[in-house]
């Protein structure tokens, strides 16, 4: 029989210090949602099989019997407008973040979590790298859209997401046909950010050769815009949308 740990023996004749199993107040979605992927060790380790095909993300909740005066882990998930449940077991370490880890370590053993499963004809060799691929838009990104609004501020009007030159099947973010300025706002994993691209570990040799025709097409597309006349500006997703507007104002104007 397993000897109790120290905090079971110290929760003896009295509940478990609300460390050891409530999150703090006031906290964003984000925020928890963060909590459980690091406890996890990954958002894509908290799904549950729903069976067709389907899945859930799943949450671990720590709740405290006042009889038993005993920390429980339940599975929770979300499946057509229900809340359905799994009993995990007891834990009994002295923070909430050790508690979540050992719940997720529980739900893994019982074959209650897993890992979404790829569909037949993606490219990811991984659910993770999938999510990764699946974050990475490739239109309206969030620095696409605050550049788009501080042009906007400044009395700035653009096409969005088109070609700036007619029959060439190249598209840029922002266009400004008056003003022949095309401007691109370039994500770091998908054209291999000197600063921030870190080459993909598993079927290494498909990506970097993938990232390499990107941006031998991203200097394709400027040197084409540049021989048809338009000044092209080239950005990536890191840098400061403001420098860039201030950028590109100054071309426009100019």
């Amino acid at each position: 029989m397993t000897s109790p740990s120290r905090a079971q023996r110290s929760w003896k004749e009295k509940a478990p210090p609300d460390r050891a199993w409530k999150g703090r107040a006031g906290r964003s979605r984000d925020a928890l949602a963060a909590e459980q992927d690091r406890a996890a060790k990954g958002r894509q380790r908290r799904f549950v099989d729903l069976g067709d095909g389907r899945y859930a993300r799943a949450s671990v909740e720590l709740k405290v019997l006042p009889n038993t005066r005993r920390i429980r882990a339940y599975l929770r998930w979300s499946d057509k407008g229900k809340s359905p449940t799994k009993y995990l077991g007891q834990v009994d370490h002295d923070t909430r973040s050790e508690n979540l880890v050992e719940a997720w370590k529980i739900a893994w053993r019982k074959g209650f979590a897993c890992e979404q499963a790829l569909p037949d004809d993606s490219w990811a060799t991984s659910p993770a790298v999938r999510a990764t691929m699946r974050g990475n838009r490739s239109k309206d990104t969030k620095p696409e859209v605050r550049l788009r609004k501080l042009l906007h501020a400044q009395g700035l009007r653009y096409r969005v997401s088109t070609s700036p030159v007619p029959g060439v099947r190249r598209t840029a973010d922002v266009v400004f046909p008056r003003a022949l300025v095309a401007v691109f706002v370039d994500g770091c994993y998908w054209h291999g950010c000197p600063a921030h691209y870190r080459p993909s570990t598993a079927n290494s040799e498909f990506w970097a050769n993938k990232i390499r025709r990107n941006r031998e097409r991203d200097a394709e597309t400027t040197k084409l815009l540049e021989e048809a006349g338009w000044r092209v500006i080239r950005a990536w997703e890191h840098e400061d949308p403001g420098k860039v507007a201030n950028k590109v104002i100054e071309l426009v104007r100019g």
